[in-house]
């Protein structure tokens, strides 16, 4: 087995890609382990996991280290610097499975019919000009964080239906991406809905259409580690999907079925809260997790399906070698797949 350090595995990806917050190398099953996540209502499986203690009843003492884009993430993993993360399979995850650096072990988020999920907006400016459905997007700027991102995907996905043609303008960070939106220096994006409502709600940006529509099951994020971790560490890999999976079962129970009534929901928000929109009040922050609400994967079940349909796509846009199978991508050992 190769081993990757992080400066080998950005090598990989040609130097395009900047980890951030990074720890120290993991260590042995059944004590700390490191997992990466973003600060998106969608990562809340891992978040319960550690709050609600299902982490530690597996063995396992958790620290979490936050990125701000998909690939850096991927890069931390192949290093050795995270252990477990969630987040969408990139071009750059992609690249780094067919060096035998990285393994997709599980999924996280999807779209799923009847659940208010990821939308597309536009810029103020764009929907004053006319711009109020996405088959009107043809010749306008779409915000991407980098070339073969999920952004990149669903925005090329839409396009291809529509029979139109995007400007994808690589921007790295989410941040960066809303600001350039609301200030009208690019025309469109697609983001989860804890995201998309709020700017909705502004007044500078505006929903023109659901993601769902072009990509239904999407699988939109998934569970992933090193490829030394998913062949070597068997066991501790389990009780990372044991604890995770505990986590993410009590947020679909409560926040989508409503299991535990209101009180179940005002409780789940204050435990999310401590991880997403920290910086805000808790009475403000508390609707945009609500609207943010989407169902994630129980047993962190993996729809091989449209993973297949993403890496063709980056395939076909030359983003990834043509050679790599999803058998290169995924570890199917460890969660029922779908699709």
């Amino acid at each position: 087995m190769t081993t990757f350090t992080r400066r080998k595995a950005l090598a990989l990806l040609g130097g395009s890609a900047t980890a951030a917050g990074l720890a120290s190398p993991a260590l042995a099953s059944n004590r700390k382990i490191t997992v990466g996540a973003l600060r998106f209502t969608s990562h809340s499986g891992s978040f319960i996991g550690f709050e609600r203690g299902y982490f530690a009843e597996a063995g396992m003492d958790v620290e979490f280290k936050f990125f701000q884009a998909a690939t850096p993430m991927a890069v931390a993993i192949a290093s050795g610097d995270v252990d477990y993360a969630v987040t969408a399979m990139s071009g750059g995850l992609v690249s780094l499975a067919d060096k035998g650096a990285v393994k997709v072990i599980g999924g996280a988020l999807s779209e799923e019919k009847g659940i208010d999920g990821q939308k597309f907006l536009v810029s103020d400016a764009a929907y004053q000009a006319g711009v109020t459905t996405p088959a009107l997007l043809g010749g306008k700027s779409y915000g991407i964080t980098s070339a073969g991102s999920s952004f990149h995907y669903m925005g090329s996905k839409m396009a291809e239906a529509e029979g139109i043609e995007l400007k994808f303008k690589p921007l790295q960070k989410v941040g960066a991406i809303i600001g350039a939106l609301k200030s009208g220096q690019i025309d469109a994006w697609s983001i989860v809905p804890h995201l998309a409502k709020p700017l909705a709600g502004s007044g500078k940006v505006h929903i023109i259409g659901n993601v769902s529509d072009y990509l239904a099951d999407y699988q939109v994020t998934t569970v992933f580690t090193s490829a030394k971790n998913a062949s070597d560490e068997q066991q501790m890999t389990r009780d990372f999907l044991a604890g995770y999976s505990k986590g993410v079962s009590d947020y679909n129970s409560t926040m989508i079925d409503k299991a535990q009534g209101d009180e179940g929901v005002q409780e789940l928000v204050d435990l999310i809260h401590k991880y997403v929109y920290a910086d805000r009040p808790r009475e403000k922050a508390a609707k945009s997790i609500i609207n943010g609400t989407m169902r994630l994967n129980e047993g962190a079940a993996m729809n091989t399906a449209s993973l297949q349909d993403q890496l063709s796509w980056f395939q076909a846009e030359g983003l990834v070698d043509q050679s790599i199978s999803l058998e290169t991508v995924i570890d199917p050992s460890y969660v029922q797949t779908l699709g």
